[in-house]
């Protein structure tokens, strides 16, 4: 079968032949987040509290409705009851009938009657969020401009080159605001080639079936001390800073190293382990410093991008059994976490704990059984 056969006539795959390699090229749909100027932060957060507002007068509304009316109002009922009132609170018109869509989707998705209520002050206030309906923001003299208002933004994607569909401000927990915004991309394939296991855990924060590692930063541990000490002092901003920095050494080693494997394989599998589940246990602190569940995110929406093939399979026995006979040898129990390297008493082939693990992972993800895989 060629290139073109291979393509759907339907599909949104483009394909550009190029001396002399091939290119493919497909339209894609990207959140870019870029960061707003500081001097906008007062204007924003009043308009956060507006938005507030807002979601919590539709959540009073929606709940008479059931005492009332005993039925719950949808979105589009929701518009009548917030018309006009953009223009008093300083939003636009659209963000009145997103904070509506949004509040029932929530209310939808948590099966409640009635939502909490956002927080405009207090120790336990909600973080700005400002909704932006297709159209309401645009790109004008090198700024964002959106209901009357420039806002100067740091802009690392050259935002002057897409077409902005719908999107938000929002806030983080440093007073700091950022524009999110939805875009279209032209996104090309990924060519590579083969597939990879990839077998979580703590002495190294991944490790693939072909011998490539992740070190585990541990980052939350590295700061553990000086987070102490800011906690102590009660200085909420260095906490708040600190924590930041933890959050953001661990995204930037998980993006790097997920976009290697994207780029270097055409199949990535991955086991099923829980970090919700190992949260509950004495050794909460370090899967949660570890960041499994984000970097599965990031693989899996890093592959749809690129369009390679992303599978997460149950990993049970996979550390005990043999990758190259399949019998069940391997150390086990919480004593033989300790086991880092063993030998398998059927066939008598050494292996490293994780390795094999990564192998029989990948041995899942193609629907066979580990037998007969090749021991590297």
């Amino acid at each position: 079968m060629n290139l073109k056969d291979a393509v759907s006539p339907n599909s949104n795959v483009c394909i550009f032949a190029h001396r002399p390699n091939i290119f493919l090229f497909m339209k894609q749909i990207r959140t870019l987040k870029v960061r707003v100027r500081d001097k906008h932060a007062p204007l924003l957060r009043q308009m956060a509290r507006s938005v507030n507002f807002v979601w919590n007068y539709l959540n009073e509304l929606s709940a008479r409705s059931i005492r009332e009316r005993g039925g719950l109002l949808s979105a589009y009922d929701l518009h009548p009851y917030t018309k006009g009132a953009a223009k008093e609170l300083g939003l636009h018109s659209q963000t009145l009938q997103c904070i509506a869509a949004e509040y029932v989707t929530r209310r939808q998705q948590f099966k409640k009657v009635r939502l909490n209520w956002r927080k405009s002050a207090g120790v336990r206030r909600s973080l700005g969020w400002i909704p932006i309906n297709t159209g309401a923001a645009s790109w004008k003299n090198g700024q964002v401009y959106h209901n009357g208002h420039y806002f100067k933004v740091w802009d690392s994607y050259g935002l002057a080159g897409h077409k902005f569909r719908s999107g938000s401000f929002s806030e983080d927990a440093r007073g700091r605001w950022y524009f999110n915004i939805v875009v279209d991309v032209e996104g090309s394939v990924s060519m590579g080639q083969g597939a990879v296991g990839i077998d979580l855990g703590l002495k190294d924060l991944a490790t693939c079936s072909d011998g490539r590692t992740l070190e585990n930063g541990r980052f939350y541990r590295d700061l553990e001390a000086k987070l102490a000490i800011a906690q102590r002092s009660r200085n909420k901003a260095r906490t708040r800073a600190i924590h930041a920095k933890i959050a953001n050494r661990r995204k930037d080693a998980l993006h790097k190293f997920s976009r290697r494997l994207v780029n270097s394989y055409g199949t990535i599998i991955v086991g099923d382990v829980s970090s919700s589940k190992l949260a509950k246990t004495r050794m909460a602190k370090s899967v949660l410093d570890a960041g499994w569940s984000m970097l599965k995110t990031m693989l899996e929406y890093k592959c749809d991008h690129a369009g390679i093939v992303f599978k997460e399979v149950r990993e049970a026995y996979t550390t005990r059994a043999c990758s190259a006979c399949g019998a069940l040898t391997g150390p086990r129990g919480v004593n033989g976490l300790r086991i880092r390297e063993w030998a398998c008493c059927e066939c008598g082939v050494a292996h490293d704990r994780d390795i094999n693990a990564a192998r029989n992972i990948l041995a899942l993800g193609h629907e066979r059984p580990s037998v007969g895989i090749p021991v590297l």
